[in-house]
């Protein structure tokens, strides 16, 4: 299966010759032509002896480029990361808890310096020149050759004022500083697929903006929280939530500042746990999948409306940051005159449904089961509204009203409908995303498949052709299991033995459940048990038909 262009755009690389020059070096470091940046194929030679600034590098993505530019750019010069304090931690305790983080395993094994490279910046993007002292703005103007802007808020229900403030405002600080900067060549903005998720079709191209975002910026500075809240859905119109409203808004921020600075823009999909990179299943939070995972896994999630044969467009983590650190350096090489986008999914290329997805985790988990689940996996998906409904009233309300009815009786907080009110709103957050499908054109994300040499397409490899979802599902499913709820794989026989008692509960259940039926309702009626009689012997004859077709048939 090729990609859209992908001949064309493999025929101009071959003709096409990158000529170094000899021209002084850049801030940082590295050859560099007439245009100042080095002329090489190498992603990572281009790398060598730069200077990276990375904004939301302590977050999932940004944790995992930091990873990744160490150990396969290992010349790289320094990393800069933008981190706020965060709940009574510092700055510098979050850059080195992250540090510290088992995604830099195999880091740490090639380099035990590594921690040298990367240097932690006190910054809050949603504050006036992002609160950045006059020395660190000083010291990033002058050495900085690329930025990865890579912070924002992922919340689907963030009000409207904050979503605006971390996504578009800090990004247009973000551009104010990157022109200060004296030898940038590239910035690289973390945008998402579901920017233009109001259009089925969707280009990799820039839309025009639903609003112009400084006039939306400065008519909400003066409203009271209460009227921006009522007038938000009017505002996003038909845009499901803030997130991609948005991040909308921040990519036509970013395009503005082509004409000054090399811009591309990267579009993933639902990001997921690592497929390859550093190791399969690499998950480190509870959003998006993650957390409907671990709910179905554990026995807690037992039915979502999604349509079946939507597709699920899933996108591993190290594809997105191989294809953004890919961009970064052709960004950079080629100076595109107009900012380039990269739409990085999978739907169109190698397509996986919600239906398949359903089976796959279920059987993970009944093969791995997660340790002290509430009840056996057995998850289903619908997309009919009424029979979603009745399911989450009889498999997740009524089981959740019994559980906590125990925990008061035995003297303990009840906590199970908290914890599926949570679940409930969680998963109809992403309800609009799972029952529905989207086409997106990928041609920019081939073309920049077909200007990497063999190497460099093994190191950075983002051509989602070649990943096999079962087997990529099923890492997810293990991942969510070892690195976010920290559970061993050695203790899957006490996991199994765990689920096989919550069998047995539950057929000593319904078994009580059938007799319980028996007495109220059909032994005190002659009509109940004349049908029940009716049925039970309708059943027995089909059986003994069943059996002795059989024994005519062998």
């Amino acid at each position: 299966m090729s990609w859209p262009g992908e001949s064309c755009y493999y025929a101009i690389w071959q003709r096409t010759e990158m000529l170094a020059s000899a021209s002084g070096p850049a801030c940082g470091g590295g050859s560099v032509g007439d245009s100042g940046v080095a002329m090489t194929a190498a992603v990572a030679d281009y790398y060598a002896g730069k200077s990276v600034l990375i904004t939301g590098g302590t977050g999932f993505m940004g944790k995992v480029l930091v990873e990744k530019l160490l150990r396969s750019c290992p010349s790289v010069k320094v990393l800069y990361l933008l981190v706020r304090p965060k709940a009574g931690q510092s700055m510098q305790q979050r850059v080195s808890d992250m540090m510290k983080c088992k995604l830099f395993e195999r880091v740490r094994e090639e380099d035990p310096d590594f921690h040298q490279k990367i240097v932690g910046v006190s910054s809050e993007l949603t504050q006036p020149g992002l609160a950045l002292s006059s020395q660190d703005v000083e010291m990033l103007s002058a050495c900085i050759n690329i930025v990865f802007h890579c912070a924002a808020t992922i919340r689907f229900d963030a009000p409207l004022k904050q979503a605006l403030q971390l996504n578009v405002v800090a990004t247009q600080q973000l551009l104010g500083l990157a022109r200060k900067m004296q030898h940038l060549e590239a910035f690289i903005h973390m945008s998402t697929a579901y920017a233009n998720c109001n259009r089925h079709h969707i280009d990799e191209v820039i839309y025009p903006p639903p609003v112009e975002p400084t006039k939306l910026i400065e008519s909400l500075s003066w409203m009271d929280d209460s009227i921006v809240r009522d007038i938000t859905p009017r505002l996003i119109g038909d845009r499901p939530n803030t997130y991609t409203y948005t991040k909308a808004l921040a990519e036509y921020v970013v395009q503005q500042e082509q004409d000054n600075l090399n811009i591309g823009i990267i579009r993933p999909s639902i990001v997921g746990a690592s497929w390859q990179e550093p190791f399969p299943g690499w998950i480190d939070n509870f959003n998006g999948p993650s957390g409907v995972f671990i709910a179905a896994g554990k026995g807690i999630l037992r039915t979502m409306r999604a349509n079946n044969d939507a597709v699920a467009d899933l996108i591993p983590v190290d594809v997105v940051i191989n294809l953004t650190l890919a961009a970064g350096w052709y960004t950079a090489v080629h100076r595109p005159k107009t900012a380039l986008v990269y739409n990085c999914t999978t739907g169109g290329i190698n397509p996986f449904h919600w239906g398949e997805i359903e089976y796959h985790v279920m059987s993970t988990f009944k093969r791995n089961p997660l340790e002290q689940a509430f009840r056996r996996p057995n998850a289903n998906i619908t997309s009919n509204y009424l029979i979603n409904q009745y399911w989450m009233l009889v498999s997740h309300k009524f089981p959740a009203l019994i559980y906590d009815l125990y925990l008061r009786l035995s003297g303990q907080q009840p906590q199970m409908m908290r914890i599926f009110n949570r679940l409930h709103k969680a998963i109809g957050l992403l309800e609009y995303f799972s029952n529905q499908d989207w086409e997106w054109k990928s041609d920019n994300m081939s073309m920049l498949l077909s200007q990497l040499t063999l190497e460099d397409r093994k190191t950075f490899n983002f051509d989602v052709r070649q990943l096999n979802w079962p087997e990529y599902i099923e890492n997810y499913c293990i991942g969510t299991k070892k690195y976010v709820l920290n559970e061993e794989m050695s203790d899957i026989p006490v996991a199994r033995q765990h689920l096989r008692k919550l069998r047995n509960i539950r057929y000593t259940f319904n078994t009580l459940l059938l007799v319980f039926i028996w007495r109220v309702f059909i032994a005190r009626s002659q009509m109940a048990r004349n049908i029940w009689y009716f049925v039970v012997s309708l059943c027995f004859k089909f059986l003994s038909y069943f059996r002795a077709s059989s024994t005519l048939n062998n």
